[in-house]
Parts: structure tokens; sequence; C-alpha cells
């Protein structure tokens, strides 16, 4: 693994796996504020955004201009081959501590 992959890193490369290649800053900022019930400010997305292109994990490109964003372009994001084994081998670590730690996160009935 390039680096631990962070809680809110896991959730941007998981929300930009779900979109697949319409995944934008906008979209996945909503999306992960509507499933996780948390408000997240788009400076802290752009920053884990860079740390992700910087560890390989994600690639992006601009979109063509539209009228609708005033001529601006949307950066579009999708997930590397070396992301999608970081995303794979935190799915393992975190079942394996699961499955360790099952018997002790019984829940009182």
């Amino acid at each position: 693994m390039k680096g631990f992959i962070g809680e809110f890193e896991e959730l941007v490369l998981l929300t930009i796996a779900s979109y697949g290649d319409e995944a934008y800053g906008v979209i996945i900022k909503e999306d992960i504020e509507k499933r996780a019930a948390r408000s997240i400010s788009i400076g802290a997305l752009h920053s884990t955004i860079t740390r992700l292109e910087e560890k390989g994990y994600i690639k992006s490109w601009l979109g063509e201009p539209t009228e609708q964003r005033g001529g601006r372009r949307k950066r579009f994001f999708e997930l590397t081959q070396s992301g999608k084994v970081g995303l794979h081998q935190m799915k393992n670590l975190r079942d394996e501590l699961w499955k360790a730690s099952g018997a002790n996160l019984e829940l009182a009935k």
C-alpha cells in the first residue's frame, strides 16, 4: 500500500467508484454528505482529492465547457488501478479486524 488510506479518503474513493466517469467535485461532496449525514467543506474535499492524485489513487480530466456553468469546465475523477488495490487492501484489513473482534462487538439485546 502506498500509505494508509484515511476514513475520509476511503469515502471519497468509494464515492468516485460509485459514479464511474461521472464523478466530479460537487456530486462527490453532496453524495458523501447525504450518505454520511455530515457536512464537509469543498476545501476539505479538494485537499483530499489532491492528496489522492499525488498518491496515484485517482486521475482527473477536464470536461467540455457548458453554458450552465458559464463556460467553465467540470473536473472529473476516476480510480486508478492503484486506487482499486488500495481500497481492496483497506477492505481486507477491516474484514480481518471485524472477524478478530467479533465476539467483543456483540450488541446487547
